[in-house]
């Protein structure tokens, strides 16, 4: 009979202590998900959303891969999105992740996920900005994040440590708080200068590398002419570019298949022109050369976020806390194992 493997349950605190100050290892990480994936050494089935007709701004999703190599597990992320949870206090993403021993299919660890997937997605931002600009030639100088909660927040971390460093910081929210809370936060980190913008376009013009964080569901930046200084645009909430910016960009995703839906803007251009012709490739075509991005068009990396990243990162958090005896298993969670009793 096959070894029936224990359950532990993962806490966020657990999660945090184990990728905290680990940016450059988890960015390394992120970097092998994704030449795994190039190889064809994962399995990455379309996102499943569940929606809400009477909450349309809300959305929880399921994100389920398998992963190879040293990763070498089975597993689900379940991740919501409930916008208003910011005006009463509390984040607003939630997320747990199932691990899922590749031999026998069996759960054997539950963690706290929120954190998991702020980290890979930071990851997934600081490592494309390293190859598209190191590609292009200097890096940029002059930064600004439309869009100014969490995720912004571990995307600036990420980027710091993955070498970027900046003269000029902005910022520009629809919040006026959250703007003033974010450029509090960059004041205690950087020493370049920090300006709240009150318009996108002001913040856009201004910045050589543009972070968009944002929770909108349709574009709301339309005008290509914002974009003439040919910028890097890590387009990380997917939506806030329309169709005619994709259009005159040179444009690189995580995986084509998957960030083609779902009325993100680059499936929006797909819409308007028919066909994909305006994808230059992917990330991983970036990394191994098979993609160079020019210095002389604007440049948009649009990730969807895969499901290997999260699983990535859960396997270095599992092993961490394993690691150091601080498991938590469920005793008996398995239960009447024997075939006929």
């Amino acid at each position: 009979m096959k070894q029936v493997p224990t359950f532990a349950v993962i806490s966020g605190a657990q999660v945090h202590d184990a990728v905290a100050g680990r940016e450059k290892q988890v960015i390394e990480m992120i970097e092998a998900a994704y030449r795994l994936h190039g190889e064809g050494r994962t399995v990455n089935p379309d996102s499943y959303f569940l929606r809400f007709p009477d909450r349309p701004s809300d959305r929880i999703i399921a994100l389920p891969a398998s992963v190879k190599g040293d990763v070498g597990v089975h597993g689900i992320k379940w991740i919501s999105s409930f916008p208003g949870n910011v005006a009463g206090g509390l984040p607003r993403a939630s997320a747990v992740l199932i691990l899922n021993d590749a031999e026998t299919g069996y759960p054997f660890a539950c963690m706290e996920s929120s954190i998991i997937s702020a980290a890979r997605t930071a990851a997934s931002a600081a490592l494309a900005a390293a190859a598209l600009t190191d590609r292009r030639g200097a890096r940029p100088r002059r930064v600004g994040f439309v869009g100014a909660g969490l995720i912004a927040r571990y995307i600036h971390t990420y980027l710091a440590a993955n070498g970027f460093t900046f003269d000029t910081l902005g910022v520009h929210d629809l919040s006026a708080e959250h703007a003033r809370g974010f450029e509090g936060y960059l004041r205690r980190t950087e020493k370049g200068a920090i300006t709240v913008h009150e318009t996108a376009e002001a913040l856009i013009r201004s910045s050589d590398l543009i972070v968009f964080a944002t929770v909108a569901g349709e574009p709301h930046v339309s005008d290509p002419a914002w974009f003439a200084h040919n910028p890097l645009v890590l387009h990380v909430s997917l939506r806030d570019l329309s169709p005619e910016i994709i259009l005159s960009s040179w444009n690189v995703v995580d995986d084509v298949e998957h960030c083609l839906k779902a009325n993100t803007s680059p499936h929006l251009a797909e819409q308007h022109v028919g066909n994909r012709d305006f994808v230059a490739g992917t990330l991983y075509d970036v990394l191994t050369g098979g993609a160079t991005p020019p210095a002389d068009e604007p440049v948009v990396f649009s990730p969807f976020g895969l499901g290997v990243l999260d699983l990535a990162v859960a396997r270095h958090v599992y092993d961490q806390v394993a690691a150091s005896g601080a498991l938590h298993t469920v005793p008996d969670f398995f239960h009447d194992l024997t075939r006929y009793g």
